[in-house]
């Protein structure tokens, strides 16, 4: 790891670097080369200017104008030539082709009006083509062809690059100190971390993962205790389930026991004895049986979505054949059952388990209901959703117990829940099914005055 963070700060350090120096020697030999060519260009316009009005063309021997072009020749370290019209050179600053013809592409363009610009790929010198144009005819009456060198701009550039490349070699030392020195202490966090995972890896989950550091790595280390606390309270939630499951499947096997104890340590039992008994034990086994049918169904549903069935169906047909089921138990217990639907609604569910969850919550609302109660039964929806809203007018659940009314085999009176029938799964059940559907599910209520469970499912099916 400190490896890795050495390279990357060196690389980081000095990449800005090398990137700025490039750009510093690079813009100095674009600025001076075109502050030279446009010099050249002011000075070629300048003497061409004289040699129109000093009528050069005609006397090529006026010593004024001879000796502004070795001037101007000296000042940029060059040779200038004038040419008239026909390729004569009338002036060459070195004299060496005075009088001689000219043949050159360039200077017969800019005969033509084409003035030209050549720099050399060693960027030694600089060659143009500046026109003798008559300020009153704007004929071309010749052309100067400067020729000029670029040996001090390519002299600075490369003392330039020299010192650039000290501060460079200087910057990649202290670089190189300050990553080496610096990966150190960014890394040592993170590697404190690292024993503190590979600690938990060990499975001794009870200790706090404590790093001290940046800010980044006090927030992973936050993170890292909260999905311990997580870790800790579904392994106490896992341990509660298996102890609670055992406790519910050994509880009618138990009174079946001792039933059958009962039975068989006594003699000469009377038949109505007999039958009572055995209508006790096979209440006792059909709790038994619901028991592990619920549990079934939470396995089930604790299963990869790959298993929902989804097809489209009308929901307000579900509701209906849902109530239909239970208006037997409603009437047993002398509950009124009331249905509202707002609206036809279309809707992509899992029809089977979507028909679970509700049975379960209207018959919660049944069972926990009070004498010559009601529960009501309503469907509505929107655009995006379908809701079903089922109140009742029964015993309440305590504000305490609301959070923990969807846990596995939680139950707020379990002496009332075992009368009833419950075997303390229906809610989870029905929470599981809600949630596969990508919904919701909330529960409003007060002691005494009734319960309403409110369920929101989406029309169209989220994959």
């Amino acid at each position: 790891m400190r490896v890795h963070s050495f390279f990357a700060l060196f690389l980081i350090g000095i990449l800005p670097i090398l990137l700025f120096i490039w750009l510093l020697v690079n813009t100095y030999n674009t600025t001076a080369y075109n502050q030279r060519k446009a010099d050249l260009q002011s000075q070629g316009s300048s003497l061409a200017n004289i040699l129109i009005s000093s009528g050069y063309f005609s006397d090529p021997s006026i010593e004024e104008v001879n000796t502004e072009l070795s001037r101007i020749a000296n000042i940029y370290d060059g040779r200038i030539l004038v040419i008239d019209s026909k390729l004569n050179i009338l002036k060459d600053t070195y004299g060496i082709e005075d009088g001689d013809t000219i043949i050159s592409e360039d200077v017969i363009k800019c005969l033509g009006g084409a003035d030209s610009i050549y720099q050399d790929k060693q960027g030694n010198y600089i060659e143009m083509t500046v026109p003798i144009t008559h300020n009153t005819t704007k004929e071309i009456m010749g052309v100067l062809l400067l020729n000029f060198s670029t040996k001090n701009i390519h002299s600075i550039s490369a003392v330039l690059s020299q010192k650039a490349s000290v501060l460079f070699l200087t910057s990649v030392i202290l670089i190189f100190v300050y990553a080496f020195l610096g990966s150190g202490i960014y890394t040592k966090p993170f590697i404190k971390l690292k024993k503190e995972i590979g600690h938990l890896t060990e499975g001794y989950l009870d200790e706090e993962v404590k790093v001290k550091g940046f800010y980044e790595v006090k927030q992973i280390s936050d993170s890292l205790n909260q999905m311990l606390l997580r870790i800790k309270n579904l392994e106490k939630s896992r341990q509660e389930f298996v102890s609670n499951v055992s406790h519910e499947l050994k509880t009618p096997i138990t009174s079946i026991k001792v039933l059958a104890d009962s039975l068989i340590m006594q003699e000469n039992v009377p038949p109505e004895l007999y039958r009572e008994f055995l209508v006790d034990i096979t209440e006792e086994i059909e709790r038994e049986s619901k028991i592990i049918t619920d549990l079934l169904s939470l396995v089930k549903l604790d299963k990869t979505v790959r298993e929902i069935n989804i097809t489209s169906i009308k929901i307000n047909d579900l509701v209906e054949l849902v109530l239909k089921r239970l208006r037997p138990i409603a009437k047993k217990n002398n509950v009124e059952l009331i249905y509202e639907s707002f609206r036809p609604v279309m809707a992509e569910v899992d029809e089977v388990k979507l028909s679970l969850a509700l049975s379960n919550l209207v018959e919660n609302a049944i069972k926990y209901n009070v004498e010559d109660g009601w529960v009501r039964v309503s469907l509505n929806a929107d655009h995006k959703y379908f809701y079903v809203k089922v109140a009742d007018s029964g015993i309440g659940i305590p504000e305490e117990a609301q959070d923990f009314i969807f846990d596995r085999f939680y139950r707020v009176d379990k002496a009332r829940s075992r009368g009833t029938g419950g075997t303390g799964l229906g809610l989870s059940i029905t929470k599981n099914v809600i949630y596969l559907h990508k919904g919701a599910i909330k529960v409003y209520s007060k002691e005494n005055e009734g319960t309403t469970f409110t369920v929101r499912v989406p029309i169209n099916y989220i994959a």
